[in-house]
C-alpha cells in the first residue's frame, strides 16, 4: 500500500514540477520578477529553473532515478526558497494574481512539508 502511494505522489510531483516548469517559459516575466534583486539574468535563471523543473520530474517516473531525484528536487527547492522568500517580502503578486501577504508567507512555509514529503515518496521500500 505504502508503494502505491508512493508511485501515485511521484506521478503527481511529475505532472506538478513538469506543469511548472513550462510555465517557466510560458510567464517568463512573471517568474523574473521573483527573482531575488542583486541575481544576473533573471531570465536565464526562469529558463534554467524551468528545465530542471521539467527533467526531474519526467525523471521521477524513473523508479531507478526517483532517490537521487528526490534529494535533487529538495535540493532545488531549497536553492529557489530566497525567490519564495522575496515575493513574501516584496508583496509581489504573480501575474494577475494578487495573493495576501498571509498567502505568500504560507507559501514560504508549505516548502518545508513539500520538501519531506518528496524526500520520503522517492526513498525506496525496505525489503
Amino acid at each position: 500500500m505504502v508503494r502505491v502511494i508512493k508511485h501515485g505522489l511521484c506521478v503527481f510531483f511529475c505532472l506538478f514540477f513538469v506543469a511548472a516548469g513550462v510555465m517557466h517559459f510560458v510567464a517568463v516575466d512573471d517568474f523574473a520578477a521573483i527573482v531575488p534583486p542583486g541575481l544576473p539574468f533573471p531570465k536565464l535563471i526562469v529558463w534554467v529553473t524551468g528545465l530542471m523543473e521539467i527533467a526531474m520530474g519526467v525523471m521521477l517516473l524513473c523508479p531507478h532515478f526517483r532517490p537521487r531525484v528526490g534529494i535533487i528536487l529538495g535540493l532545488f527547492l531549497l536553492a529557489v526558497l530566497p525567490a519564495n522568500i522575496y515575493m513574501a517580502m516584496a508583496g509581489i503578486p504573480f501575474g494577475d494574481t494578487a495573493a495576501s501577504p498571509a498567502a505568500l508567507w504560507i507559501r514560504v512555509a508549505l516548502q518545508f512539508p513539500l520538501i519531506a514529503i518528496i524526500y520520503w515518496a522517492t526513498r525506496p521500500e525496505k525489503v
